[in-house]
């Protein structure tokens, strides 16, 4: 079974009304296990972040931004494609939507990570990752109620790796991505009725999300490299 039926059935479970922790923990990690270390044609963060880093001859922070700008166009891509047809084929492209979404912002922020001198191996570091993906007013929320010991850069160097992170930080993330997508449902469903307006919609939604949690993981994730 190839990585977007995978992801694309994976998805049509994260779009129910409850996400148990477990299985929320599950589609997360295989997300950011695919993002990381890629899959066929796809290539992994390491290697997207190494070929971006030898084309700006090692400048880090040309390298970043590149980076965000080329995923921002690649989930507006994906944005106008999934959102675009009619009402019947709703129920097919709104998990297509999580997924593609998931695994495309989760290989964003591993790239920078990368790029920034993170070990993606370590755990802490990977749920840093997903931390990030929650973005910033959700991980502030957290933190405030005590639900998050940190900021994703406090977790990605804390002494140790705390377990009962993973499922704490997937579980939200999985949550926001299914209200994300979700929130666009009423739009797009108008939208269909007129030619190309959903996936405009689309396409403007999940990029400039897509903006915004590249933007905060360039803020969170310090450089780190000597």
């Amino acid at each position: 079974m190839g990585i977007a039926k995978r992801l694309g059935r994976a998805g049509a479970a994260a779009a129910g009304t409850r996400i148990a922790p477990e299985y929320a923990s599950g589609f997360v990690r295989t997300v950011l296990d695919r993002a990381i270390d890629g899959a066929g044609p796809y290539p992994g963060a390491r290697v997207a972040a190494e070929r971006r880093l030898a084309m700006h001859r090692g400048d880090v922070a040309t390298a970043v931004t590149q980076v965000i700008e080329t995923h921002v166009r690649l989930a507006g891509a994906q944005g106008f494609v999934t959102n675009l047809g009619g009402l019947v084929t709703l129920s097919v492209t709104i998990p297509a939507n999580i997924a593609g979404l998931a695994l495309l912002q989760c290989h964003l922020v591993a790239t920078i990570a990368h790029l920034r001198g993170f070990e993606l191996e370590d755990p802490r570091v990977r749920n840093a990752i997903i931390a990030c993906m929650m973005g910033e007013d959700t991980v502030e929320a957290m933190i405030k109620d005590k639900r998050l010991p940190s900021t994703p850069l406090g977790i990605a160097t804390a002494p140790v790796h705390d377990p009962a992170l993973d499922q704490v930080v997937a579980k939200v993330v999985t949550t926001e991505l299914v209200t994300r997508v979700g929130g666009k449902r009423m739009v797009t469903s108008v939208g269909r009725r007129v030619p190309l307006m959903g996936g405009l919609v689309g396409a403007t939604a999940d990029g400039f999300s897509t903006w915004r949690i590249g933007r905060y993981a360039d803020r969170e994730l310090l450089n780190r490299r000597a």
